[in-house]
């Protein structure tokens, strides 16, 4: 073992001495991993650059002079509102002016923000000295300061936030009290040190600092890392996977994948590293994490993420690990589906790119969205209502924050393949509405298995959909926020009848023949007959769908409420199981590493070879 991690350490050191001109000393080395190309930018590549900057100017990505200045002043005031609430605080402690002068306080920002790549909203954190007490009077003497009223804190999250609106900006404050005695505007986060004798809530406020400034700290140039990220986050958000909530990505992994790219080509330019950030991950050996850095040990003996000692970890599908102590997988809500989704979406985009940079296409095209309503045959319309504007934005949130519940049922089901849910949400229709109600839709796409020797399959959904619906309604009860009126239908629909639900430029727009199309042709075209049943939830507090909408079912049967695990296919029960086995697992494994090894393309063989030598030294399971 030890004579082969010499062969690669040298390997890598003869790549990166080849790469310099004039027998150089290698630049600073970046990430886990020797870079896979230290080549500088061609005039050409800037020339795409810029090409790439002005395609997403329509898009409102950048912010223009005078909304930086308004939120930097924005911030400049909350910095003030935090020293003179510290200051009071130590007047009631009976500090001496000295100490007063000198005990500081001050907002660290973090996520968007803090990398350099918002566009509206700010999140920060209030830092304290350790001795204040609490935070519950900062809301206070913030509504006070400011004259905001609207000041609403969620003190029962995971990580406590006030979130209000200052001047026009969106802001979300957390607090964490450090075991400092004052708190230098100059403090550094980035050391473990300042994690020592904190409760676990100041360290999960903490973090969303310490990781966006180590990711900043790990980049070789944050210019061009900053352009590269505004870019993809533009075409996640345009291609329908920017949601964590939903099983997609968020910002930080986001900004983690545009982060080990950089760290991969160092000296590229945004308009490269676009298209080696689709070529670096449409070949990526999921479930291996993606790691900016080596993980380091800590005597703090705060959770992280390790399979090797903790069970839960190695079911991870698509790994990102945080770069800060203690280290997180940022994508645990990644289901099979949405994987499947985001490869396919990797490898569309790699052949955009592809030909974006071969004049044969404009940046444009990569930011055209996916025909979702063509891409289906068979839909489910998930619909939250509710009798008041107000009650109506407080169950959509539940509800969302719960699809991927619903997802993970459906994907579960032998029978289904994929179920697809798209972020974005529609208000609902007049005629698929009570006049007085307040109604939000968001659609799922599924397709089915093909069954062989089989002519006509009868699937019913009912379980799946009610194991939702009381996941949703019961945790509504928890917390004392389920109000009459409030409601969930989930409906089963064919693409032909969307437009009852959607207005006509969504549901005729013209189909566009893509990569992930193409890739799923089979499940789209075979000519057996699916019949869906959806029938509405049993309890009490859920709502029946009505006998007049598409693919909805008064009731199921006796057989169905007496076992519902059972789906029909062809009259003959066939029980379906609650989660893959060990064998379809090492299947689907086996066919993941054989696509990895088949997707490669004639110009980018020596680029393979060196993404399979050096950027997998880590697996989930070996980790």
């Amino acid at each position: 073992m030890i004579i082969c991690v010499c062969v690669c350490v040298c390997f890598d050191c003869r790549l990166l001495r080849s790469n310099m001109p004039g027998g150089q000393q290698p630049q600073k080395h970046y990430g886990i991993t020797s870079a896979i190309s230290l080549a500088p930018p061609r005039d050409i590549d800037h020339q795409y650059t810029q090409k790439l900057c002005d395609a997403m100017k329509p898009f409102g990505v950048f912010e223009d002079e005078e909304e930086l200045n308004h939120r930097l002043a924005v911030l400049g005031k909350l910095n003030n509102f935090v020293k003179e609430w510290i200051a009071e605080i130590s007047e009631l402690k009976n500090l001496p002016p000295s100490a007063i002068s000198c005990v500081g306080g001050k907002i660290f920002t973090f996520g968007s923000y803090r990398l350099g790549v918002h566009t509206k909203g700010l999140s920060g954190v209030v830092l304290a000295p350790m001795l204040l007490c609490e935070s519950a009077c900062w809301r206070e003497h913030l509504s006070r300061g400011s004259g905001q009223q609207s000041a609403a804190a969620v003190e029962d999250a995971f990580v406590p936030v006030i979130k209000f609106k200052f001047d026009g900006i969106e802001i979300d404050l957390l607090f964490a009290r450090l075991a400092l005695q004052s708190i230098p505007d100059n403090l550094d986060l980035r050391g473990d040190s300042i994690l020592r004798n904190l409760d676990i809530r100041c360290i999960r406020s903490l973090n969303g600092c310490r990781v966006t400034d180590e990711i900043l700290y790990l980049v070789p140039n944050k210019e061009n890392f900053r352009l590269t990220l505004r870019a993809i986050k533009l075409w996640a958000k345009r291609r329908g996977i920017y949601s964590n909530m939903l099983g997609f990505l968020g910002g930080v992994s986001w900004a983690m994948l545009v982060a080990r790219t950089c760290q991969l080509y160092p000296n590229a330019v945004a308009a490269t590293l676009v298209h080696k950030f689709f070529l670096v991950f449409s070949k990526w050996e999921w479930p291996n994490p993606v790691l900016l850095k080596q993980p380091e040990e800590s005597n703090l003996n705060l959770p992280v993420w390790d399979p090797r000692v903790n069970p839960s970890d190695r079911y991870h599908l698509m790994p990102i690990i945080t770069p800060a102590y203690p280290q997180q997988n940022s994508t645990y809500n990644v289901s099979t589906s949405t994987r499947t989704i985001m490869s396919e979406e990797f490898k569309y985009g790699l052949s955009v790119t592809d030909e974006i940079l071969q004049g044969k296409a404009e940046w444009s095209k990569l930011f055209e969205p996916p025909s979702f309503f063509q891409k289906y045959k068979h839909y489910i319309v998930l619909t939250a209502s509710a009798s008041t504007e107000e009650n109506h934005l407080e169950w959509i949130g539940l509800v969302e924050s719960k699809i991927r519940v619903l997802v993970g049922n459906l994907e579960r089901n032998e029978y289904i393949t994929l179920a697809h849910v798209n972020p974005q949400s529609f208000p609902g229709s007049k005629e698929n509405r009570n006049e007085n109600d307040f109604v939000s839709m968001w659609f799922i796409g599924i397709i089915f298995k093909k069954v062989e020797n089989a002519e006509s399959v009868n699937i019913d959904l009912t379980y799946d959909i009610q194991s939702f619906t009381d996941t949703v309604y019961r945790q509504a009860n928890n917390i004392n926020m389920l109000k009459d009126g409030m409601k969930i239908e989930a409906t089963h629909v064919k693409k032909k009848q969307l437009h009852q639900y959607l207005p006509p430029e969504l549901v005729q727009k013209k189909k566009r023949v893509s990569l992930w199309s193409l890739s799923h042709t089979h499940t789209h075209t075979h000519t057996q007959s699916v019949t869906v049943s959806t029938a509405p939830p049993s309890s009490s507090s859920s709502s029946s769908s009505s006998s007049g909408k598409p693919g909805a079912a008064s009731s199921s049967s006796s057989q169905d409420e007496s076992n519902g695990l059972e789906d029909s296919v062809n009259g003959a029960p066939a029980k379906r199981p609650l989660s893959p086995t060990q064998e379809e697992q090492a299947k689907r494994h086996k066919e993941s590493e054989v696509q990895c090894r088949l997707f490669q393309r004639t110009s980018d063989v020596k680029t393979t070879k060196k993404i399979n030598e050096c950027l997998f030294p880590f697996s989930a399971s070996s980790f």
